[in-house]
């Protein structure tokens, strides 16, 4: 069991070091912008974020009690003295009568297997809240990857939309200078222009942020890079949900559950072992001080009633277990609730990114051709072109929205199941 069970999280750590959401995650970084990819940024949070080296610690000392568990009991020497600085006979030491002996426990009920059972059983227990650990810090990581990467598009989009502005307002200028336009209108555009500036800076100053709430996950303050590098705009194809929602079903997050139960039963069987009495022997030398003799001494002890002792401890456990299976449940409920809801939204803004790129974009592009075509020629007005120009940056700024909304859903779809989600 615990071979599987470490063979199933260092293949899904593996897995993790792939994390899809298609974000072209090998592309070269440039030289003269150095850049980090998702693989990179999973590489150095895996070695040097401080919450998962916890788990290092934590093991360790799981490790040294179980080699406390599996001590044998120990031996003891005791040295007594009897009949001396009395009255009468026994006054002074002259009879006094010396016993040299060693001693120890026998244990019963195979007790030191059972101890090494729940050191066993804890290890596996840790490992699996280390993995669960693992995925919700690079579930994070990759949530502010997404993030950090949208913002870089829309810095990209708010350069477009300044250059159109610009354009615009230099047309305007024009124009005016020409008797064409009012001065209304050119103080208009160059607000609108403005505005872009802007704008401009609250993106820039956003996507410091992020990169400072990006580095943390690595242990850093200082930021060492200067951009991402992915693609915000490929989903791949998915797997259908009642695949996934089988590969949920042997996530860490379910599989806790049978550890615990695993690490009841071990509880459970310790608590019987110790219900049985152990042997206490004890073997030794007397001396008596007035023959001058020495003999052997033998003592055997075993403390009575301790079953009844341990019948409370193993009750509690037993409920425990029970409780276990209950909890198991509720737990696969919760997941299929996320894991459906996150498919569906992906599935939704999916749809919408494609519709977006493939229909509306490209006629509203040719739209705000033929509004600038037509304001060239003075058949359109002002408000025209600027109401065509917002509409094609409104919906562009749609695409980069649901792109990012899909490769969050498809984020979180990845961190429930353990796995990639397109093949």
């Amino acid at each position: 069991m615990k071979h599987r069970l470490s063979r199933c999280v260092h293949g899904s750590v593996l897995l993790l070091c792939l994390y899809s959401v298609s974000l072209s995650l090998f592309a070269q970084p440039s030289a003269d912008f150095p850049t980090l990819t998702l693989s990179e940024v999973i590489e150095k949070t895996l070695t040097n974020n401080p919450q998962l080296s916890q788990f290092k610690l934590t093991q360790q000392q799981l490790v040294s009690q179980r080699e406390s568990a599996s001590l044998s009991p120990g031996y003891e020497l005791s040295f007594e003295l009897e009949n001396f600085a009395g009255t009468g006979d026994v006054s002074g030491i002259d009879s006094a009568e010396i016993t040299v002996a060693l001693s120890s426990v026998i244990e019963l009920g195979d007790k030191r297997d059972s101890r090494l059972s729940v050191a066993n059983e804890w290890l596996n227990r840790v490992e699996l809240d280390n993995h669960i650990q693992t995925l919700d810090v690079l579930g994070a990581l990759t949530q502010r990857f997404i993030e950090l990467l949208t913002t870089q598009a829309e810095i990209k989009l708010n350069k477009e939309a300044t250059a159109l502005s610009k354009a615009l307002f230099s047309t305007v200028e024009k124009r005016a200078r020409q008797g064409a336009a009012s001065d209304s209108e050119v103080m208009r555009a160059r607000a609108t222009l403005t505005r872009g500036r802007i704008q401009q800076s609250n993106l820039q100053r956003k996507l410091e942020r992020q990169k400072v709430s990006l580095a943390r996950f690595w242990g850093e303050t200082d930021v060492t890079f200067s951009k991402i590098d992915g693609d915000l705009f490929v989903f791949g194809e998915s797997q259908s949900f009642s695949e996934l929602y089988e590969k949920v079903r042997q996530s860490p997050s379910v599989m806790i559950f049978a550890s615990e139960v695993r690490l009841k039963e071990a509880e459970i069987r310790l608590a019987k072992a110790q219900g049985k009495a152990d042997l206490s022997w004890q073997f030794g030398l007397r001396h008596f001080e007035e023959s001058g003799d020495a003999g052997l001494t033998l003592g055997v002890s075993m403390p009575l009633f301790s079953e009844s002792r341990n019948r409370g401890a193993i009750n509690a456990s037993l409920s425990q277990r029970n409780a276990l299976e209950l909890q198991r449940s509720e737990r696969l409920l919760a997941l299929h609730d996320r894991l459906f809801s996150a498919y569906s939204l992906r599935e939704q803004f999916i749809h919408a990114h494609t519709q977006l790129k493939v229909s509306v974009i490209p006629d509203l592009e040719k739209a705000l051709r033929i509004t600038r075509e037509g304001y060239d020629r003075g058949r359109l007005k002002y408000q025209d072109w600027i109401a065509a120009q917002q509409e094609l940056i409104n919906a562009k700024q749609q695409l980069i929205e649901t792109a990012s909304a899909a490769l969050l859903n498809q984020a979180l779809i990845e961190q429930l199941s353990a796995e990639p989600l397109t093949n």
